[in-house]
């Protein structure tokens, strides 16, 4: 499959915005392009919700565990790991 380049024209504050969230999901805006276009040509849709994230605030219960969490951090109360399965194990016997 032969590959092509096209190019799009945005004002720089879209470009800036839409670049962050992209890169929030650990995506390229390349990426984030073949993603849409591949969904488009898969479904024959156009795989868009004109639903939107509102502003998130945290709860009263919240404000105070992420104060408490950046504390505790701040004091070097924190656990490091080796492995991704030293990680996985500890978070597993957090849940119990």
């Amino acid at each position: 499959m032969t590959a092509v380049t096209y190019n799009i024209r945005l004002d720089q504050e879209l470009r800036d915005e839409a670049f962050a969230v992209l890169d929030s999901y650990g995506l390229t805006p390349s990426q984030a392009i073949k993603l849409f276009l591949k969904q488009v040509a898969k479904t024959r849709t156009v795989p868009l919700t004109f639903d939107y994230q509102k502003d998130y605030q945290l709860s009263p219960q919240g404000e105070n565990l992420l104060r408490q969490t950046i504390q505790e951090f701040e004091n070097g109360e924190y656990e490091t790991f080796t492995t991704v399965d030293d990680f996985n194990k500890s978070v597993a016997e957090l849940a119990k």
